[in-house]
This record gives structure tokens, sequence and C-alpha cells, in this order.
């Protein structure tokens, strides 16, 4: 195979237990059937796209800067900040969608608070048109049962893991 094209196909995600990978799975198939159901009874737009991308790297890749809660939080808050913004200034959906999606980046990267789904609220927004209100206590309630069953399913076997990950002065104690 060509280098340049081995370099494209390589994988750099370590090779890991089937059973890390079904407690991963089922994981987030819990969280999403969980907020799915919620949406149901509470009439809330709660199963909302980005939200699959978000528990894949909470249980998939806990690990990950971007599965920390800080980025998830700041991350779509950020989002939505800059969607509610821009949709108040902003009449053309096109220009709109393009200039919060770079809005959203630049501000999470500027922060150290990337989390990618994030950047999808935006286009999210635009198509729906959720008022921001709405907007803001579903993600803040979806973010916040994705966390939690992260931090607590991430305790049980197999491969316990510690998340959200500790202070970097945690780590240099022990």
């Amino acid at each position: 195979m060509h280098p340049l094209i081995a370099r494209f196909m390589a994988r750099h995600e370590p090779r890991k237990d089937w059973r890390v990978h079904a407690k991963s799975t089922t994981a987030t198939a819990a969280a999403v059937t969980l907020i799915g159901y919620l949406s149901a009874v509470t009439g809330l737009p709660l199963l909302l796209a980005p939200l699959g991308p978000t528990a894949l790297v909470i249980f998939g890749q806990p690990e990950s800067p971007n599965a920390q809660p800080i980025n998830i939080f700041a991350g779509y808050f950020i989002g939505t900040v800059a969607a509610v913004l821009a949709m108040s200034v902003v009449p053309e959906p096109f220009w709109l969608a393009t200039l919060c999606v770079g809005l959203v980046m630049l501000v999470m990267l500027a922060l150290r608070v990337t989390h990618p789904p994030a950047a999808a609220i935006p286009l999210l927004t635009l198509t729906g048109r959720v008022d921001a209100v709405t907007l803001f206590v579903v993600l803040f309630l979806a973010c916040l049962l994705l966390v939690a069953m992260g931090a607590i399913l991430h305790r049980l076997p197999p491969q316990r893991r510690r998340y959200p990950l500790p202070l970097a002065e945690e780590v240099e104690k022990s």
C-alpha cells in the first residue's frame, strides 16, 4: 500500500477487550433510550441529534478531553448562545449557520473546552427554530443526565474508569 494511503487508513485507537466495547455500547444505548423516554413523557425535545455523539465520547472514550463535563457543558452553552444571538441578528439561515459554526469553534478552541457535537447546535437551531429557553433547558438536562450516567456507569466492571478525569493536581499527588 502506498505510504500516503496507509497514513489515511491507519487506526490510532488502541484495541480494547470486547467486554469494554459491549459495556460502552450498552451504556450509550441506555442513555439515549432514557433521554428518548423522558422526551416522550415530558413533551420536551430532549432527543437532539448531537447528544448521540456526546454519549459516544462519554461512554466510549471517557479519557478524551472532549468527554469531560466542562467541555460538554461549556461546548453546548457556547453553541446555544451563538445560535440564539445569531438568530436575532442575521435573518439568512445559510450565512447564519456558517458564521455560527465558525464562531462556536473559535470560542471553544480559545477556551480549551472543545466538544465537537456542540458545534452542531447552531445548525440544529436554525433548521428547527427551537426557542432559546427551551434549548438551554433541554441541553442542560440532557447533558446532566449523560454526565451523571457516565460517572456512575464507568465505576462498574469490566475496566472501571475514573470519570470525569481527575484534576492535574490530584494526579501529581498520587
